[in-house]
């Protein structure tokens, strides 16, 4: 096993390393094709060895899958298809042992329409104590045939579905996900235990999906393009909610993450009072496309959002959400639009992979902590998933307009010449890997100085170093156009070209680290980003 990294202090969160698992394309620890949380323990050494601070599992809990497990029947136990609590138990001892924190996802806004909550309010009928626990109303119009309000979902199609009693029930999402009520404190009560059971398990923080959408408007009133307050986001009550979480994690030491993206730079950062929660994502960073002064403005105002209530930024490339930044970064427009994807939309992937490597340095030098999607120290590109093996209901909402997001949760490659690239899959896994993935897989860029997975093994050890990184200021240094430069503490320098000609470095007496090799002349070449010591 890799040598155990040296623990972090209590405030560990400001400047650690997170590596997302999706559970199900991690490994398969028993062969069934499906990744679980026996395929996770044994790939712990390979998370110590990359160097990272902790794992966040997206759910892991007894779920019917319809959204990747974002649809929760039963927080208190582990889905089969995963593994069993005491797994999930042992393996939070086990992270623990290699120096590695686990975070757990927590879905508040719905639960599955097969937990038992929903289940019970289905047969309950209208007008029962078992509805109050939803959203379930009469439709309007002269029979009732019309839904409630005119909400839009989440993903595409509809946010209502009628019962066959004549009531309708809310779902931002899906119909096989339920919204939660969050005026009725019996919501409350339990989310509030599901919180106590997990930290009572050594979790070390907790991830909250869609954090800024529980709480709905008095009434639900229709939704009125450019008119606030909005009637389902960001409301006034989510704070009172939060702030009772905080004192939960306060008892036991834990940290929370909110998926929360908001135009609102103040409202935004309301959640981040010392009080609430502790982190939230930057989605605006993820999004931004390859492109110097739109990054420089969004790592700038990225850290105007926090300062004022002193929280660290989250950085962060990929998810289980959003296209491969290999992928992304090799098209012409390398931005991300959250609201759809295109099929078969054209991709430099050499381009892409020059960017992709020069963001991983850019962002483990900016000021906060990181979080590291599965597979992106792989230099996965996005993969083309067959229409009759997507699964992803984004696509079947939207009539198939949209491919979903299949195409980075494919099971990751571990070695070249095994089956399924070392999976541990003695069928076929759930998603199909591409051919061409035995370049990709890690036995191969273990033996391989200049691989991506090299890259990021060098970076996070430097990093953990100390040695200027992680938490604190940065200031910006004069750069060509198209050249990002700044310093961090002890005299750090980070340079990213990200324009079309070599550019010179400032004055340096060790280059620590690149993306890529300088050219002839020392000048570091376009979409290529280094590390300096003046």
């Amino acid at each position: 096993m890799a040598a155990v990294p040296t623990p972090r202090t209590d405030d560990w969160w400001r400047d650690a390393v997170i590596y997302q698992v999706y559970p199900r394309s991690f490994a398969d620890g028993d062969g069934d094709g499906t990744g679980d949380l026996a395929g996770v323990r044994s790939r712990l050494p390979y998370l110590a060895e990359l160097g990272v601070d902790a794992v966040w599992f997206t759910p892991w809990y007894l779920s019917p899958l319809v959204d990747g497990g974002y649809d929760v029947a039963d927080y208190r136990t582990i889905d089969p298809a995963f593994g069993t609590i005491e797994e999930a138990e042992k393996l939070i001892s086990e992270a623990a042992e290699c120096g590695i924190r686990v975070i757990v996802d927590i879905v508040p806004n719905h639960v599955s329409d097969q937990h038992a909550w929903f289940q019970a309010a289905l047969a309950a009928g209208p007008r029962s104590p078992e509805r109050e626990l939803f959203h379930f109303r009469p439709g309007r119009g002269e029979h009732g045939e019309l839904p409630p309000n005119n909400w839009p979902s989440q993903f595409s199609g509809a946010t209502w579905t009628r019962v066959p009693d004549g009531e309708w029930y809310l779902h931002l999402f899906t119909p096989e996900q339920p919204d939660l009520d969050w005026s009725h404190p019996a919501v409350r009560r339990e989310h509030e235990d599901v919180l106590r059971f997990w930290f009572e398990r050594g979790v070390a923080g907790v991830r909250i999906d869609s954090a800024a959408l529980l709480a709905k408007r008095a009434g639900l009133p229709d939704f009125e393009e450019g008119v606030d307050p909005h009637p389902y986001i960001d409301q006034d009550e989510l704070h009172d909610i939060y702030r009772s979480w905080r004192a939960i994690a306060d008892e036991y030491g834990g940290v929370f993450v909110g998926e929360v993206w908001l135009p609102d730079a103040e409202r935004f950062a309301r959640y981040l009072r010392p009080d609430e929660l502790h982190t939230a994502f930057n989605f605006n960073f993820l999004s931004c496309p390859w492109d110097a002064g739109r990054l420089r403005r969004t790592i700038d105002d990225t850290l105007a959002e926090h300062a004022p209530v002193e929280a660290p930024a989250t950085w962060v490339l990929c998810n289980h959400d959003v296209t491969r930044t290999v992928t992304r970064y090799g098209r012409a427009d390398s931005g991300f639009d959250f609201a759809a994807k295109a099929f078969g939309t054209p991709s430099d992937l050499a381009s892409g992979t020059r960017r992709a490597r020069a963001a991983a340095l850019l962002t483990l030098a900016l000021p906060g902590s990181v979080y590291l999607y599965q597979g992106e120290e792989l230099g996965l590109p996005e993969a083309d998933i067959p229409l009759g093996r997507i699964q992803d209901p984004m696509h079947f909402r939207s009539g198939g307009t949209d491919p979903g997001r299949d195409g980075c949760r494919v099971p990751l490659p571990w070695a070249a010449d095994l089956p399924h690239y070392g999976f541990g899959s003695d069928t076929e896994p759930w998603l199909p890997q591409p051919d061409d993935w035995a370049q990709y897989a890690v036995d191969r860029q273990s033996a391989t100085p200049d691989s991506m997975l090299s890259l990021y093994r060098t970076a996070l050890q430097l990093r953990r170093s100390g040695a200027g990184f992680g938490d604190g200021p940065m200031t910006w240094l004069p750069a060509a156009d198209g050249v990002l430069a700044f310093t961090r503490a002890q005299g750090l320098i980070c340079v990213v070209n990200l324009g079309d000609e070599p550019a010179d470095l400032p004055p340096y007496e060790q280059v620590i680290l690149t993306s890529g090799p300088l050219d002839g002349q020392g000048r570091l070449p376009r979409d290529t980003a280094a590390w300096l010591r003046p």
